[in-house]
């Protein structure tokens, strides 16, 4: 008899990344549209060198570092294979199989992956009806079975955020052995006061963990850097389930190094949700429907003709990230990227 996977991986979700396509513009995976800082480039050829030996699998500087800034011990902060990597770790460390996970949809792409090789099941709760989460009725789902809860903010793909509030409002409303995670890979480009920092809700809630990463906002998207904050316990059970040297030594440097140049990284920032901006308000000038974004990218809820305006920029020689029968998800890119969006949109038949 032959070896074979297990019976439910045909039913396992594939992850779809934005394609890339020679000689088009790639405004499809959420990526910075600028390279690493010249100081970032300096550390990644100098830990180059060293490649022959095994990182240091506890990323002792890295999280030094990162406890520091954030004002936190080194026992509540963990390292890991980008966020999503994290993601996957926490599934592990606190569910069993029949457990439930529970996250909006439409929300990040790997939510329902991870939670189903986890053997874990997932529970979702539609967003309301401006495409952000609706945190009463996720509060509503919740059952003896929850283990975790996934509050992407701001939410992939739509870019909305929920509000100070109805945040707190939730967090105070689910039971304290249900783990809450706020994912929070695009916080860097959030401009609302009210949308809140989940650094600052952890004091007091010890079922709260907070995920960070180095992919967005520090460019550093192809090395997989990623981090969560936590209390001890949370920390401790996800470093359990830690893929051994999964973090490697050059990515390492290279986040170190853009920990010293997050002036400069985060100057970028600023410049990016001034065109965010502007590109929200020429599509709205071209007659779409724009949820407010706190991202660095635009969601157009165009339902069924989601693939048609894919393959509508792909003629503008313009690749996006369309989810067939809910909408178009377009990353914020150069000024004359987004010039060319802009154009391919408004000649797009509606």
């Amino acid at each position: 008899m032959p070896v074979s996977p297990r019976a439910d991986l045909d039913s396992l979700p594939t992850y779809v990344p934005g394609r890339s396509l020679p000689g088009a513009v790639k405004l499809a995976s959420n990526e910075t549209p600028l390279g690493p800082l010249p100081s970032v480039l300096d550390a990644i050829a100098d830990a180059a060198k060293s490649v022959n030996r095994y990182p240091d699998m506890a990323a002792f500087a890295l999280i030094e570092r990162l406890a520091a800034k954030l004002g936190v011990r080194q026992d509540q902060v963990a390292i890991g294979c980008g966020s999503v990597m994290l993601c996957q770790q926490l599934i592990q460390a606190f569910c069993v199989p029949g457990d439930e996970v529970l996250f909006a949809w439409r929300s990040f792409e790997a939510y329902p992956i991870i939670t189903q090789v986890v053997g874990a099941r997932q529970v979702t709760v539609p967003l309301d009806d401006s495409h952000t989460h609706d945190l009463d009725a996720m509060a509503a789902a919740i059952t003896p079975k929850t283990r975790v809860v996934f509050v992407c903010n701001p939410n992939n793909p739509t870019g909305t955020a929920v509000r100070r509030d109805a945040l707190e409002r939730f967090l105070a409303a689910v039971p304290g052995d249900v783990l809450i995670v706020l994912d929070e890979a695009y916080r860097e480009y959030v401009t609302d006061p009210d949308v809140p920092d989940g650094l600052g809700l952890l004091s007091g809630r010890d079922n709260v963990a907070v995920l960070r990463t180095f992919s967005k906002a520090y460019g550093l998207a192809g090395l997989r850097v990623g981090y969560l904050v936590a209390n001890e316990t949370v920390v401790a059970a996800t470093r359990k389930v830690y893929v051994p040297f999964s973090v490697n030594s050059v990515a390492q440097a290279a986040a170190l190094a853009s920990l010293d140049a997050e002036e400069e990284l985060l100057a970028r920032c600023v410049e990016l949700v001034a065109e965010r901006e502007r590109v929200c308000d020429g599509l709205r000038a071209s007659g779409y429907d724009v949820p407010e974004s706190q991202s660095n990218f635009v969601w157009l809820p165009l339902g069924e003709r989601a693939a048609d305006f894919a393959e509508h920029a792909l003629e503008s020689k313009l690749v996006v990230r369309p989810f067939v029968g809910d909408g178009v998800r377009v990353t914020v890119g150069t000024p004359e990227e987004n010039d060319l969006l802009l154009t391919a949109a408004d000649s797009f038949p509606r």
